[in-house]
């Protein structure tokens, strides 16, 4: 069964700069393509957190999408990241999942930061999103949806890995780290979480601490408070032989969450 190489790509963001962002990022995609299948960057990565919609919103047409899709397809990887999206007159927190074929998927971010005032400004998603590739189920999420564990519930084992991309402050990376862990030890999977650095533009302070976790809730890959890029391997023997050996899926309360709908996709096909 194939490993599954997934990237971390922990850096300082540009205050509310897509472009300057989009440049600075292209040295790290090259360093990671090389060794990786799945390159992860940081929520609303041209950005930082900003409620700024009205004046950094792109459509999905706009300039980085193609530029996702420009480095996904050269470097043979599939690449996400989140960014402010306009559609229908309604703001978006969006995750791309740009493939390496150049098509691609989104994720809205479902739990919106009230205390930043996120809800004021971005419409919530209502749609889980499963892509599966190299024979593993991925499911990512956007930032403070770690703190829903039912929102994040691996129900029948309906993924392999959750991917949780955020701007996540300094203030509260304890919860960060103990959340990442606690995912990944309740649902059975592997858990990748990628937070960005530095300080952004109304003063708030990064410390990075992405993480690769076992589905045991091992830390595999820790990056501290340090820009860098990273790729950790994940096993599907492992993760199948610890399943069978210790399923507590097969206990887990049933429950339906109602007007939530789930896409899957399967770029093995």
């Amino acid at each position: 069964m194939s490993d599954l190489r997934v990237t971390l790509v922990q850096t300082n963001l540009h205050w509310q700069n897509p472009s300057k962002n989009r440049s600075a990022l292209e040295g790290k995609l090259k360093e990671a393509s090389a060794q990786s299948d799945l390159v992860v960057l940081p929520e609303m990565f041209t950005t930082g957190f900003s409620m700024e919609a009205a004046h950094l919103a792109e459509e999905m047409d706009g300039p980085t999408i193609g530029w996702m899709r420009k480095w996904a397809v050269e470097m043979n990887i599939h690449l996400i990241g989140s960014l402010i999206i306009k559609e229908d007159n309604r703001y978006y927190n969006r995750l791309i999942w740009m493939t390496n074929r150049g098509e691609y998927y989104h994720y809205d971010k479902r739990h919106l930061f009230r205390m930043a005032g996120e809800h004021e400004v971005y419409s919530a998603g209502n749609r889980l999103l499963t892509i599966k590739v190299k024979g593993w189920k991925v499911r990512p999420f956007i930032c403070y949806d770690l703190r829903f564990p039912v929102w994040s519930r691996n129900v029948d084992l309906s993924y392999d890995v959750a991917i949780y991309i955020a701007n996540w402050p300094e203030r509260r990376r304890t919860a960060w780290r103990t959340l990442l862990q606690a995912r990944a030890a309740e649902n059975q999977a592997y858990v990748v979480g990628v937070n960005r650095i530095g300080v952004d533009g109304l003063g708030i302070k990064y410390s990075g601490d992405s993480l690769v976790v076992d589905p045991v809730g091992n830390i595999l890959e820790d990056l501290k408070d340090d820009e860098k890029v990273v790729t950790g391997k994940l096993s599907k023997n492992q993760l199948e032989q610890f399943r069978n050996k210790f399923p507590t899926w097969k206990d887990a309360d049933k429950f339906q969450l109602s007007g939530v709908e789930e896409k899957v996709i399967s770029l093995d096909e």
